[in-house]
């Protein structure tokens, strides 16, 4: 479960993210403004779990700093990034030209990778299982705040281009 919760830390969420981000601005043949909202995401969700956790307050089961048990409890920081950050990659593989068969496969992947962070840290006792439930329900609000605010940007953007 350790790897598994490693798998959502914020060191290797922000690399990951700084990977996707530049492979969405240079290497994939999608609008810019994908990276552009990406970027928005996961520096939302960051700045949103870390006030909720500074508004609740809510202690820790147990201090296990081994497992980035630090700070305050609500919501699960984990979970929230792991929500939008593989969340965002769900949406992507979504709109890509791939079959169904991959694009269900790769989902599926993704949801259990959400899924599993997010229990690793009940498991390991760093969250109440409430935390991991305030997690999710934040992290997916924001990441379709996020997503339906590119989904119409662009949805505008190919309406002016057809008017031209």
């Amino acid at each position: 479960m350790g790897w598994i919760t490693e798998a959502g830390s914020v060191k290797v969420i922000t690399i990951l993210s700084i990977i996707l981000f530049a492979c969405l601005l240079f290497a994939v043949p999608i609008s810019k403004w994908a990276a552009v909202y990406f970027a928005v995401s996961m520096i939302g969700i960051s700045l949103l779990t870390k006030g909720l956790k500074a508004s609740f307050g809510r202690e820790r089961p147990d201090l296990l700093e081994q497992y980035d048990g630090t700070g305050f409890s609500f919501p699960s920081g984990h979970t929230t990034g792991s929500a939008v950050f593989y969340g965002f990659m769900i949406y992507l593989v979504v709109i890509s030209p791939l079959s169904k068969t991959v694009k269900w496969l790769i989902n599926g992947l993704l949801i259990l990778v959400i899924l599993l962070i997010s229990l690793s840290r009940v498991y390991l006792s760093v969250h109440y299982f409430t935390d991991i439930l305030g997690g999710l329900a934040l992290g997916f609000s924001w990441l379709l705040i996020c997503i339906a605010a590119l989904e119409i940007m662009l949805w505008r953007g190919r309406r002016k281009s057809l008017t031209k």
